[in-house]
């Protein structure tokens, strides 16, 4: 569960990166450098939250904290979408984001099966 829930918000990530591209390309943004920058950042987190959910489709012990650390920022920043008129967006972040710590906290410490035989 918490690797689907960390690829969801990955991909989230490049749609956003995409539709910065988009804007650059069409003309749209009024502030070309700061829209290649966010472009940037957003692909750096992007990749970093399908690395981490591909770390927990291959069962690694290592996910668990930086998946717990992520979405924890990410509750003050649906916390100020809600104090900022943007309440349906606050809200799905907010439940994405505590779904995700629980899956994390909940995931079973050693993931790995034993070999058989010993």
């Amino acid at each position: 569960m918490a690797g689907a829930l960390t690829a969801l918000e990955g991909l989230v990530l490049v749609g956003f990166a995409v539709f910065y591209v988009v804007e650059m390309v069409s003309g749209a943004t009024d502030n070309l450098s700061r829209a290649a920058v966010s472009t940037v950042l957003i692909l750096v987190f992007a990749i970093g939250l399908l690395a981490l959910a591909r770390g927990w489709f291959a069962a690694a012990d290592w996910p668990k904290t930086p998946t717990v650390l992520w979405n924890a920022l990410l509750l003050p920043v649906a916390w100020s979408l809600r104090e900022g008129d943007r309440a349906q967006i606050a809200l799905a972040l907010g439940a994405v984001a505590l779904a995700s710590i629980v899956a994390a906290i909940a995931a079973p410490r050693d993931r790995r099966e034993a070999p058989d035989g010993d």
